[in-house]
C-alpha cells in the first residue's frame, strides 16, 4: 500500500515545535517533501532536519516571520524551487498574548492579527497562482476552537482564528473551479511545550473540559492536517473540524 502522500510536496509554516513539527514528521513519514518555515527556534527547526534524516527523508527549514508580506512570497518560490513544485500549504504559524479586552493593548491586538489571519493571508495568496495554474493544490489552516467559541482572555487570539475560518471558507469558493481544497482544523487543548508549561492550576482547568478527559497530542492534529491534504480528502473542502477530545461541547 502506498504512502498517504506519496510525490507530492508540502509548505508547512511553523515547523519547528509542536503541531507544525508533528506535521512535518507525519507528512514526510507519509512520503511528502517538506519546507518548513521558523521564526526564532532554530534549534528546534534543526532537531526537526535531524528527525527527517533519520526517517531516510531531506527537508528544508527557512526562517521567516509569517506576518511579513514582503517575505511570504520569496519563501513560497523557495519551496517551489528546492522541491520542483508545490502541492500542500499548511497554515500552521501563529501567536497569542492573551490579556482581557480592557487591559489588552495595541501592540498585543496588532501582534496576534498580523502573525494569525494576515499570516494566513499572506502565504495563501502567494501560493494560489500555482494552484490554479495546475489545476490542483490542498490549502489547510490551523485554527482554533476559541474562534468558534471565543475565551476569556483571548479577544484577539479568538478574534484572528474566528477570521481565518471565514477567510478560508471564502476561499475554498473561489478556489473550488481550480479543483483545490481548502479546510480548517480546530484544535482544543493540545499538549504542546508550550500547553504544558501552563500553571497546574490552569492546565488541569481546560483538561476538565474535555470529554475524553485528557490532553490531546500534537500527533493526533497532524493526522488530521495530513489527510486533509491527501487526495482521500478531494472531495472535502470549505469544511472547519475540530480535534479536542469533545471540549467544544
Amino acid at each position: 500500500m502506498s504512502r498517504l502522500l506519496e510525490g507530492k510536496k508540502a509548505l508547512i509554516t511553523g515547523g519547528s515545535s509542536g503541531i507544525g513539527r508533528a506535521t512535518v514528521e507525519v507528512m514526510a513519514r507519509e512520503g511528502a517533501s517538506v519546507v518548513f518555515t521558523f521564526r526564532h527556534n532554530q534549534s528546534g527547526a534543526d532537531a526537526v532536519l535531524a528527525g527527517l534524516r533519520d526517517l531516510g527523508g531531506t527537508g528544508l527549514a527557512i526562517q521567516a516571520d509569517v506576518a511579513d508580506s514582503g517575505r511570504a512570497q520569496a519563501v513560497v518560490d523557495e519551496a517551489i524551487e528546492a522541491m520542483g513544485g508545490l502541492d500542500i500549504l499548511v497554515n500552521n504559524a501563529g501567536t497569542n498574548r492573551d490579556a482581557v479586552v480592557w487591559k489588552m493593548t495595541e501592540e498585543a491586538w496588532d501582534e496576534v492579527i498580523a502573525a494569525d489571519l494576515k499570516g494566513v493571508f499572506n502565504y495563501v495568496r502567494a501560493a494560489v497562482p500555482l494552484f490554479r495554474k495546475q489545476k490542483h493544490g490542498k490549502i489547510v489552516t490551523v485554527a482554533s476552537i476559541n474562534g468558534l467559541r471565543g475565551k476569556f482572555g483571548q479577544a484577539n487570539y479568538s478574534a484572528a482564528k474566528a477570521g481565518v475560518i471565514g477567510f478560508s471558507k471564502s476561499v475554498a469558493r473561489e478556489l473550488g473551479r481550480s479543483n483545490v481544497n481548502v479546510n480548517v482544523v480546530c484544535p482544543g487543548i493540545i499538549g504542546t511545550e508550550m500547553v504544558r508549561k501552563m500553571p497546574e492550576e490552569a492546565l488541569q482547568k481546560s483538561i476538565s473540559e474535555v470529554i475524553l478527559g485528557r490532553l490531546g497530542e500534537p500527533e493526533d492534529v497532524a493526522e488530521l492536517i495530513t489527510f486533509l491534504a491527501s487526495d482521500r480528502a478531494r472531495h472535502i473542502t470549505g469544511e472547519v473540524i475540530k480535534v479536542d477530545g469533545g471540549q467544544y461541547i
